[in-house]
């Protein structure tokens, strides 16, 4: 049956009836490797590995009838066009190594380490796909109403992709006494992701270091205080992480791109290619500090890095009526800083064992340059921003002021253009205080990335007993979700509205958090009075501390499990994710849409496989 006031198949029914998906994937992984010592401290080393895919996958869907209800005999026909999909893949993944290794140590004082280098990784895939609609609802194969899904279907020259990148590297390290550090490095790195003349790029690096406690004059500090060392480095880095062919203008043909004749048309399409396009680079400045205390039991570490990254591949917005897309360009530079404190603590009295270990770090950025010009970037209701000044992708969209209460405030306040706003609904602020809410009225509304990251560890022991418990967190960080976790009934797919949920205005209950229920397929739909249009309505504070494990153990004395020919006996029970302590229950404070270069697809769904709690125990049993 059908719900009749959201309109969309049912689930179950769905599931139950609506087709098959299925898949088979191989997958062979091989490594080798050999090394040969030539001389005392000098050794060849090569090494060759593979990663091979083949993957298949068919899936074929069912005609479904629903019903208004049961009364009803003019059902609605879900998966009416019967489509079938038959794909298949291959792919592999070879990275090829030839090391060239010294390390030796003359006249016990001064050490030499040296590496150099060739390398090459490179990869292919190679796809086919079949889309077919109204095939035969019986066999699932061709019949006389059988078509080809333009759009869908593929031979292998079209899905075919090959990429490699050739390395040339090298270090060379010396030190004295344990005292002195000095070591440089470079790589050669040249990738096909670029045009011949770019296609290669140079990237340096170099440290020092100076344990300051094994000098002459610090040898009453060393025996009675502890270790003090510095360190200080500076290096740069290339980074190629952009899709394949940027620097071709590639053409693209389409089906029924426009009419002629009455009739539809094929036509082509092209994404302007970046004949210039070259690595990204970024220049690290390192400093550092490890100090130790009481014989080594108090150890101290402390990090601060400057890291400035040029030549930044982004892709450009443009408007729509530049008539198509732009690759990859180096648009501008970014300035990343950090710092990282870490101390642990070891105490022993007796049979009595403490080990106290914490860390705490943070790190902003802003961008420096963007050649002139903004990006706002707009999905799933949230916005991003690069703009000069701000962090990388930050969050960008209204700012809520409260919930409408009457039609005498509606009519004294700015509303979106075309919405049928009611009591109940969302206020925005009118920035610009032009009557109207718009577009220009959007404000910086923060940024996903983590700030105060911190971890505890503590370890105890007592003859036979231990205990250990590890937490983790997260001081500050903006996190933007959409989707059913915050709107009741989102999209006219998810049937629901969760406990958090409930407290929405009604006209008995005018303080609340959210504004008024509606149906999204309504009167309300598509007003932008209640849900719809990014603002700060979306964003959560995302700081959180989670018990991530703790565990507790005994192991019997080995005096009596000796006797009956056991070397070690321990029981144990343990628990993962057993406390989170949040502003929002509803979603894993873990989760993220932010990717590991800082990158942004959506908004956080929230819809990711949550984190498990895990209680169990066990018996550790040696002969």
């Amino acid at each position: 049956l059908l719900n009749d006031i959201l309109g969309q198949f049912n689930s179950l029914g769905m599931l139950q009836e609506g087709g098959v998906d299925k898949s088979d994937n191989d997958y062979i992984n091989l490594n080798v490797g050999l090394e040969y010592e030539i001389i005392k401290g000098l050794k060849l080393k090569g090494m060759f590995g593979a990663d091979i895919y083949a993957n298949h996958s068919y899936s074929r869907s069912h005609q479904v009838l629903f019903y208004d209800s049961p009364e009803s005999t003019s059902p609605r026909v879900s998966n009416a066009d019967l489509d079938t999909r038959d794909w298949n893949e291959k792919k592999w993944l070879t990275n090829t190594q030839l090391l060239l290794d010294f390390n030796r140590t003359f006249a016990e004082a001064h050490t030499v380490q040296a590496m150099v280098g060739f390398s090459n990784e490179s990869f292919t895939s190679k796809s086919n796909n079949i889309a077919m609609k109204f095939v035969d609802p019986d066999l699932g194969i061709k019949g006389d109403g059988t078509e080809i899904v333009p759009g869908s279907s593929w031979l292998t020259p079209e899905s075919t992709t090959q990429r490699s990148i050739y390395s040339v590297f090298g270090r060379l390290g010396y030190n004295f006494k344990e005292r002195y550090f000095i070591e440089g490095t470079f790589r050669y790195d040249g990738s096909s992701k670029f045009a011949k003349d770019y296609r290669w790029g140079f990237f340096p690096s170099g440290s020092i270091g100076w344990r300051l406690s094994e000098e002459p004059f610090m040898e009453d500090y060393r025996e009675k205080v502890g270790d003090i060392k510095l360190r200080v480095s500076y290096g740069t880095l290339g980074n190629q992480s952009v899709g394949d062919y940027q620097y071709f203008t590639i053409y693209n043909m389409y089906a029924n791109t426009y009419g002629f004749n009455n009739n539809p048309v094929g036509g082509a399409g092209f994404q302007l290619g970046t004949t210039d396009l070259r690595w990204e680079v970024s220049h690290t400045l390192n400093t550092g500090i490890d100090l130790s205390f009481f014989n080594n039991s108090l150890n101290l570490t402390f990090d601060y890095f400057h890291k400035k990254t040029t030549d930044i591949l982004v892709t450009p917005q443009i408007p729509s009526i530049f008539g198509t897309t732009l690759a990859n360009h180096n648009a501008g530079e970014m300035l990343t800083q950090g710092l990282e404190l870490t101390i642990n603590y070891n105490l022993r009295h007796g049979d009595f064992f403490h080990a106290f270990r914490f860390n705490i770090g943070d790190s902003w950025n802003k961008v420096v340059k963007y050649e002139g010009f903004e990006s706002i970037h707009y999905n799933d209701g949230v916005s991003w921003i690069i703009r000069e000044g701000l962090p990388l992708n930050s969050y960008y969209g209204l700012k809520t002021d409260g919930i409408f209460q009457s039609y005498e405030e509606i009519a004294a306040s700015a509303l979106p253009a075309g919405a049928d706003v009611v009591p109940g609904d969302i206020k925005y602020v009118d920035r610009n205080k032009d009557g109207k809410i718009d577009g220009d009225d959007r404000f910086y509304l923060g940024n996903a990335f983590p700030r105060y990251t911190y971890g505890f560890n503590y370890d105890f022991s007592w003859k036979g007993l231990e205990f250990s418990i590890f937490l983790q967190g997260v001081g500050k960080r903006d996190m933007f979700v959409r989707g059913e976790m915050m709107e009741p009934f989102h999209a006219n797919y998810y049937h629901l509205i969760f406990k958090h949920q409930l407290d929405f205005w009604t006209p008995t209950n005018t303080d609340a958090k959210y504004p008024q229920l509606t149906s999204r397929s309504g009167s309300q739909s598509n007003n932008f009075g209640t849900y719809g249009l990014g603002s700060d309505l979306y964003k959560l504070n995302g700081a959180y501390l989670r018990v991530k494990n703790i565990q507790i153990g005994y192991t019997l004395p080995q005096n009596l499990t000796q006797k009956i020919g056991i070397e070690k006996l321990k029981f144990y029970v343990n628990a993962q994710n057993p406390f989170t302590f949040s502003h929002n229950s509803f979603i894993d404070p873990e989760s993220s849409e932010v990717g590991s270069n800082m990158n942004v697809g959506g908004a956080n769904s929230a819809r990711n496989y949550p984190t498990l709690r895990y209680f169990g125990g066990g018996i550790d049993l040696t002969f």
